[in-house]
Order: C-alpha cells, then sequence, then structure tokens
C-alpha cells in the first residue's frame, strides 16, 4: 500500500527559467505541511538559480491533531516503533524522488534532500539506502534512526551536514553528537553543528551553514 501513495505539494521551478540542472527535495517535520518549508526556495536559488524546489506533504494526516502531516505517528516513540515507522514511510518517499528525477531528467548526484525534524530522520533513512548516493542531505533538529541492520542495509555515503538547535526542547541536543558517531562508524562523511540558543528550528545561522554546505555539493555550479 505504502509505495501507491503519491506525493504531491508546493514546488517552485528554477529562478533562472530554464531546464532544472539540481533537484532539491524539502522534507517537513511532523505537524506541518510541505507549505512550511517551501519559503526556504529564495535563499537556495541565489546560490543554485537552475536548481527545482519541491516540498511535499508527508503522506499520513496527523494523528494528534486536526492540521498537518506525518511522516510516521509519534504517539509511541520507542525506538523499535520508531524504526517501523521510518521504513514505512521510506517506499513513498523514495518513489516519489524516482519520480521527480524521471520527471527532470535528473541523476541522484543532482539531488539534495533537506529535512526538519522528523523529515531529517527520512532524509537520512533513505537518502543513505539509495541505489547511488544523492549530492547530499541536511538533517536540521532530527536524529539518526537506524538498528543492528544499518550496517547492512546502507548503499551510499554522500556528504551529510547536521545541525541542531543547543536549547532544542523537543529533541534532546544529544540527538547530535549520537547522530554523528553513527553516521562516522560506517564511513559517513559528515558535518555537524551545534547553534546556540537555537531551540526547534532554523535560523540565520542554520541557513548559511546550509548554503555553503549546498554549494560545496555542486560545487557552486548553477
Amino acid at each position: 500500500m505504502g509505495s501507491q501513495i503519491r506525493l504531491g505539494g508546493p514546488a517552485v521551478p528554477p529562478k533562472s527559467g530554464g531546464q532544472p540542472k539540481q533537484l532539491l527535495v524539502l522534507l517537513h517535520g511532523v505537524g506541518a505541511d510541505g507549505n512550511d518549508l517551501i519559503g526556504l526556495t529564495p535563499y537556495f536559488h541565489a546560490i543554485l538559480p537552475h536548481a527545482y524546489v519541491v516540498s511535499p506533504h508527508a503522506p499520513f494526516p496527523f494523528d494528534m491533531a486536526p492540521m498537518g502531516y506525518m511522516w510516521f505517528s509519534i504517539s509511541d516513540m520507542r525506538p523499535d516503533t520508531r524504526m517501523v515507522g521510518v521504513r514505512t514511510a521510506a517506499p513513498i518517499l523514495n518513489a516519489f524522488l524516482d519520480a521527480e528525477l524521471a520527471r527532470h531528467k535528473l541523476t541522484e548526484s543532482e539531488l539534495l534532500l533537506i529535512g526538519f525534524s522528523q523529515g531529517a530522520m527520512m532524509a537520512l533513512h533513505v537518502g543513505l539506502r539509495r541505489p547511488k548516493a544523492p549530492a547530499g542531505i541536511i538533517a536540521h533538529s532530527g536524529m539518526l534512526v537506524a538498528d543492528h541492520r544499518f550496517t547492512q542495509e546502507i548503499t551510499c555515503r554522500p556528504p551529510v551536514l547536521l545541525t541542531h538547535g543547543a536549547a532544542d526542547p523537543v529533541l534532546p541536543a544529544a540527538c547530535l553528537p549520537a547522530a554523528e558517531a553513527g553516521l562516522r562508524a560506517v564511513g559517513v562523511p559528515v558535518e555537524s553543528h551545534l547553534v546556540p540558543n537555537l531551540g526547534h528550528g532554523i535560523d540565520d545561522a542554520t541557513l548559511r551553514l546550509d548554503l555553503r554546505f549546498a554549494g560545496r555539493c555542486f560545487d557552486t555550479r548553477s
């Protein structure tokens, strides 16, 4: 059933007006929707004017509020339940990525995944298990959802940027070093930043890190 769900959400074509040369996929957190992150587009277009930016709504209605969407339920946050959640949503997101890459005639090396909170968990889970490595993965205020199968399941090692607010009241800042250690243990190149005075969110300092990282992923080519 999962892979039959088709994702949709707001999208912005290249600022240049031409054929896309990169695909940026923004993955929102639980209880939000694609509109939550699509506003970041002008920042990325400043350095990647040929990028197509899309921010799909997560596949399931949020089960703890009358509005918003979720990639998986957070009503039970035990590690094994969370693992089931990301595994259930992964085929849906993979199908979306495959379709978008094909539609724009782009390859994995032209794909950048950018996730926030639960979307960051999905970006890491899916991005490290794609048949070929994306250009990079940016994970904000999230965590690495992995179990004993991680070392066998990982299929690629794209560069990863991790950021987390030092004052995050939702997901502890300790999630950052834990994710970094888990990724480094399997040979994934990681850059991580604990952002002072930041709660559960993305600020100007975080965006500057994003743009610098995205520029390196694509050699600042536009």
